[in-house]
This record gives structure tokens, sequence and C-alpha cells, in this order.
């Protein structure tokens, strides 16, 4: 089999087979294929898009690039979940302790923040000793202990899809719904789960930001997902405003634990969106039948403290202090400056743009413009008041956060940007706009 012949059989429009994508996928994760080559594969397949058929084939191509996890001894439904990213967007941080104590196995392969939106394992790093970095031995003792499992992708699951997210950025072929979705299927793929729930954003902090285009994407990733196997559910999330009050790591963490804790009143909105999601992966993991006995039983789980105890458990077992729940205050710490953003005029707080607000974050030191960058957990911004909220003129509408003054001052004016206030309150937002089954 030549890579050349692959390369020209896609570029005349023609339909690949499992055993030609599986040589593509191979000799991306083994390096026996030059990037030239991978990318001017890429461009064909961005210029004639892959059929439903061909991109379920290609995600399982890249999943078996590499190792994949097997759970099939698990005694318990095995399920994931997804997001596109967003600002604010530490849904994560939360659900895995809550739907794994309501009866799920949850092995969580998370990202890094890159960008105005913030990574998952950016987030659990924010808490001192916590190790992202989990060898499949310890992933499944630690699934069979507590039912639950946080960490980051290692070189051996989905290797190929690596190589070649960086290429698609340099070659110009990102903006492909296929592509877009074998990358985010393979390494759920690889995970070994039944199960998957897709938080599919839109809006200006979103990956993509037209309703429609986010809409297209999460029914291609539910129907290739099912196409593999994968009981799977999307929902369509308003990321227009950050979700929560909380912007960063350090801080972002501690809203997730708060919600534990019981306390959901301060950030209706991520509480929202958090017992949707696990609600639907109770559904979709055959656990319960009825969403709204789901999300009593969820809230249960919550009000009696079982989550939290969760949660704890996943700390003790990836060496961080189990304390850190219990007085998440005393152990994640602001950055040391702390600048408040007041109102200039009495009004309504109109709109906060989310994609500002992460720009702003990444000035502060909470977030990265390239894999290199240094984070610091102790920057970002808290919310005091949120789209709709009235505000009087000198009111408190954010703190600002972090360990430079100049950087401080910079995040400070981007972020000024980022607040419009209104004479009259906005009409409500709906934040939850569709379920894709």
């Amino acid at each position: 089999m030549r890579m050349l012949d692959i390369i020209i059989k896609k570029r005349e429009n023609k339909p690949l087979t499992f055993e030609e994508f599986t040589f593509v996928a191979n000799g991306a994760a083994k390096g026996t294929l030059p990037d030239y080559q991978l990318s001017s594969f890429l461009m064909a397949c961005f210029l004639n898009p892959l059929s439903q058929k061909e991109t379920a084939l290609w995600t399982k191509a890249m999943a078996f690039s590499g190792q994949r996890l097997s759970f099939k001894d698990s005694k318990i439904p095995v399920a994931d979940k997804h997001s596109t990213g967003g600002v604010g967007d530490g849904i994560s941080l939360a659900l895995a302790p809550l739907v794994a104590c309501a009866g799920l196995a949850v092995p969580m392969m998370s990202g890094r923040g890159l960008g105005h939106t913030g990574g998952t394992l950016d987030k659990l790093e924010s808490m001192k000793g916590f190790n992202i970095a989990t060898p499949p031995k310890q992933i499944y003792k630690q699934i069979k202990a507590i039912g639950v499992c946080m960490f980051g992708q290692t070189k051996d699951l989905a290797p190929a899809d690596k190589k070649l997210y960086a290429l698609r950025d340099a070659s110009g072929s990102v903006e492909s719904r296929p592509l877009i979705t074998a990358s985010i299927l393979s390494k759920k793929y690889a995970e070994g789960i039944d199960n998957l729930f897709i938080d599919v954003k839109f809006g200006s902090g979103a990956f993509m930001q037209k309703y429609e285009d986010s809409k297209k994407l999460a029914k291609m990733l539910v129907s290739t997902a099912k196409l593999m196997g994968l009981n799977c559910r999307a929902l369509l999330t308003d990321m227009n405003e950050p979700l929560g009050r909380a912007i960063g790591n350090a801080n972002e963490m501690l809203q997730s634990i708060l919600i534990l804790k019981g306390q959901k009143d301060f950030a209706p909105d991520f509480y929202e969106v958090l017992l949707e999601s696990a609600a639907q992966m109770l559904i979709i993991s055959k656990k319960q039948k009825d969403i709204k006995k789901a999300k009593v039983y969820l809230e249960k789980l919550i009000k009696d403290g079982s989550a939290l105890k969760k949660l704890k458990e996943i700390l003790k077992w990836q060496g961080a202090d189990s304390k850190i729940a219990d007085e998440p205050q005393k152990y994640l710490k602001n950055a040391k400056y702390q600048k408040d953003f007041v109102a200039k005029t009495n009004g309504y707080i109109n709109n906060i743009d989310a994609k500002t607000c992460g720009m702003a974050a990444v000035l502060l030191g909470a977030g990265r413009n390239t894999m290199e960058d240094k984070i610091d957990y102790g920057a970002g911004i808290w919310l005091d008041k949120k789209s709709g909220d009235k505000v009087a003129k000198g009111q408190i509408i954010a703190r600002l956060y972090a360990n430079d003054k100049k950087k401080l001052e910079e995040g400070y004016k981007l972020f000024s940007q980022a607040v419009k206030i209104s004479a009259k309150k906005p009409a409500p937002n709906k934040l939850i706009r569709e379920i894709i089954k």
C-alpha cells in the first residue's frame, strides 16, 4: 500500500477503506509517513469531506493507532463526557465525582487549555500534588476501587491524533467537521467507554460561534459515535457569556467544590448545566430512565455529601490532600494582586462577553497562548455580577487577580471591554438550547 495512491484516491473523491485509513493513522503515529504527505491527505479530506461511514472508519483507525483501554470486566456502565470548550466551563471538575457516585465508571481523559478556553488538567493541577500522568495500570486499579479517574492523554492513547492535530493547524485544514469529529471521538473511543455525553458550545467564547455550525457538529458527533457502537447524546449550550462565576484555574476548582458542598445558588447557570449533563449521562448509560427522576437523585447525592466524598477519594488516590475538599478557600488561593472592576453607571448587566473575558484571563496569567507557556493557577477573574443583574454606580462587577502588576493592568484593560451595561433589564438567556439524540 502506498500513501501517494491513498492521497490521489481521496483527491478524486473516492471512498477510502478501513485498511487505508489504518495505514495512514499508523504511519502518523509511528512517524513512518512524512509530514508533507500527511498534510496532503488532510487537505484532500478537507476539500472532499469524509462521508458519515468514512468518518467512523477514520475515527476507529486513529483510536487503534495506539493502546486502547478496556473495561470489559466492569460490572457497571463505563461513561465519559466531552466539552468543545469555553470560558468558565469547569463542569467536568464536579461532574466526574457526581456521576461516579451515581453508579457509573468514569475514565475521564482531559486536555490542557489553549487560548481563551481553559483546560481541565490545568484546573486539576491547581490543587497541589494532583497527578494527571496516570498509567493504564493505575487507571484500571482506581476505576475498580472508586469508579473514577481523571487523567491526561498518554503518548500511547490515540497517538495519531496528536500528530495530525498539529498538522491540521499548520496546513489550514482545521475547520472540517469530519476531521474535528474524528479527532474528538478517537480519543474517547480509545478510553474503552460504552457511553459518551458531549457538550457542544456555541457563541463568542466557543470554538464554533454560530449556533447552526455547532448544531451540525453535534449531529455529526452523535451519529458517528452511534456508528461506532457508543451510546451518545449532545447538548447545545450557550457560551456567549462565561459559565458560572469563576474564570481561571484555582478559582474554577473552588467553584466546583462549593457546588458539590451544596452551595448551588451563587452559580445557578453552572448548576443547571452540571445537573443536565449528569442526568443525560445516567440516561444514556441506562442507570436512569426518566430525566426528572435522574436530576432528583443527583441533587440528593449532592445534598447528602456523597458527591463531595467521592471527590475526596479522587484527591487521595491522585496525590492531592483530601482536605482541599473540606476547606477549599484555604488551599485554592487567588493571586496576590487584586483589582476590582466597578460599574461606571446605574443600570443592568446586558452582557459580559465570554471570549473577551477568556482573553483577559490569559493576560492575567490564567491561560496560555502556546503549549509552552506557564500557567499561574491563582490568576483569574471572579464575576460578582452576571447578565440581568442590577448594578449601581461604583458597585463591584468583577474581581481580577494576578501575581504581576503589569499583567493585572493589561488584563483589566481588556476585561473592561467585555462588560456592557444597559438602562433596561435584558431578556433572560436560554442556556441549554437543544438536546441532540
